[in-house]
């Protein structure tokens, strides 16, 4: 890692984690409409998504925006593991309890853990659908014969057709559901978003957009365990 990036100020850090936040947070309800067709909304949901992934993959400007959205989460990444080891520094005696529970809210506190949760999550996505797309690992294996390295939806149905895969599943989207509950507001003030008429609007929509995204992701598997 460079030593100009460690050195560069909290704010500085704070700053583009916040930027790459939130660009991240615009892919995903777009990542969502797409998934959601996996379930049957419509007679034809399955050609819609067929569509939709090719689009995605084969799309030029979408190529450019992959790099775009990768380069992002990894400074997303970076920036957040580099802040937490910096605040461990300056505080390596922990608060009280008491103490604690007035200044940060639960989500806040265990932002490193929920971080870790998605990322888990995200190597086990890039397992199972990008690098099978690349080339670089097989197809899930199920029920549901995958046509080519671009045929996502039978490789959903076959993940989600494995009960420990989608309680793991969910378990995870529920972890990203709790990061973005503050990372949403948070960005925002990282940005010098604070204004006492804007913040309350601003956290509003931060838990609906986080509930709504949760609630989105787990109904997937969800509906393949109750069958």
């Amino acid at each position: 890692m460079s030593k100009s990036v460690i050195m560069l100020s909290s704010l500085t850090k704070k700053f583009l984690m916040a930027f790459a936040g939130l660009f991240l947070v615009m892919f995903l309800p777009v990542h969502l409409g797409i998934n959601l067709f996996i379930l049957p909304l419509t007679e034809n949901h399955v050609e819609i998504f067929k569509e939709a992934v090719h689009f995605m993959t084969t799309n030029p400007l979408i190529k450019v925006m992959e790099i775009v959205l990768f380069s992002a989460l990894f400074l997303h990444m970076i920036f957040g593991v580099i802040l937490w080891f910096e605040n461990r520094q300056a505080r390596p005696v922990g608060y009280k309890v008491s103490q604690k529970s007035k200044v940060y809210s639960p989500a806040s506190r265990f932002m490193i853990h929920t971080g870790i949760m998605v990322f888990i999550f995200l190597v086990l996505h890039f397992i199972n659908f990008y690098f099978v797309k690349l080339g670089l690992t097989s197809a899930p294996a199920g029920p549901n014969v995958a046509v080519d390295n671009h045929d996502f939806y039978n490789m959903a149905l076959n993940l989600f057709s494995q009960p420990m895969y989608s309680i793991l599943y969910v378990v995870l989207i529920c972890g990203l559901g709790v990061h973005l509950h503050h990372a949403f507001q948070s960005a925002f003030q990282s940005l010098g978003l604070n204004h006492p008429i804007y913040t309350p609007v601003i956290k509003g929509v931060g838990l609906v957009y986080s509930i709504v995204i949760t609630a989105g992701f787990i109904s997937i598997p969800i509906f393949f365990m109750l069958q």
